[in-house]
């Protein structure tokens, strides 16, 4: 499943270029109790993570049924609403085809495409979630997983046509979850 928040076209073509089938879904579609589905990925959009309830909600179902969930920037950060985190509007925001984060595990450094003001307050995560992703210009969270589950989420976009293609292992690594 893939939640289209304002999903990118490039979002469907680099899920679409694996063997899976790929259903999109709008934001507020409950797929938890009408669909049979391995996985969920949620997309990038605009505005305010916050004013997303509906979604969030379905997501907060999505996290106890246990399958596979990622997310991609707006997806990032309504992904850790329903875990219980919090988001912040930034004071500027993060734009840009050059922008470094550094993969908390294994210290190598990415060059990412961004385009959000909005970000995870990482003292906010619960306790079984961790940072996975830093910028490297300003410390914000760049992205976010779950200790022990198969729930994973970037804020910077693995997608980005034109822009560094650094990160597009991403999608590999949804798909190698489900």
């Amino acid at each position: 499943i893939l939640v289209d928040c304002g999903s990118k076209e490039n979002i469907v073509r680099s899920l679409s270029s694996m063997p899976i089938s790929l259903k999109v879904v709008p934001y507020d579609y409950d797929y938890t109790e009408s669909e049979n589905y391995d996985g969920v990925f949620i997309s990038n959009g605009p505005g305010d993570p916050q004013d997303y309830k509906q979604t969030i909600e379905i997501i907060k179902k999505a996290l106890k049924i246990g399958k596979p969930v990622y997310g991609i920037c707006l997806g990032s950060q309504l992904l850790a609403l329903a875990s219980g985190a919090k988001t912040y509007k930034m004071q500027f925001g993060n734009r840009g085809h050059n922008q470094p984060c550094i993969d908390l595990e294994t210290k190598k450094c990415y060059i990412t495409s961004q385009n959000h003001g909005y970000a995870v307050d990482d003292k906010s995560l619960p306790t079984n979630w961790k940072v996975i992703f830093r910028n490297l210009n300003d410390n914000s969270v760049e992205g976010i997983a779950h200790k022990t589950k198969p729930f994973y989420a970037v804020q910077f976009h693995p997608e980005a046509c034109p822009g560094p293609t650094d990160t597009s292992f991403i999608f590999e690594r949804f798909y190698k979850s489900l």
